[in-house]
């Protein structure tokens, strides 16, 4: 999948998933900027499973701050 379609499937998602107004940005970071938080982290890990197909493990998760981590993330599996 190409990085552009990455990031349109994650923003579409998330904007569904989580009521989530106005352009998404890459610096954008989950929790201080989009207000998911610890337990909306785990829905985050389903909605990229149902879009991908990869489950991510407990430590991808952690390490995901930003939008452009998780775009990282996705594309490196």
């Amino acid at each position: 999948m190409e990085r552009n379609e990455i990031i349109e499937t994650v923003n579409e998602r998330l904007r569904e998933e989580f009521e989530i107004d106005g352009e998404l940005l890459p610096t954008l970071r989950l929790k201080d900027d989009l207000d998911i938080d610890s337990l909306d982290v785990v829905d985050v890990a389903v909605l990229v499973h149902e879009a991908f197909g990869i489950s991510l493990s407990k430590e991808e998760l952690k390490r995901v701050n930003t939008l452009q981590d998780l775009y990282d993330v996705i594309e490196k599996h």
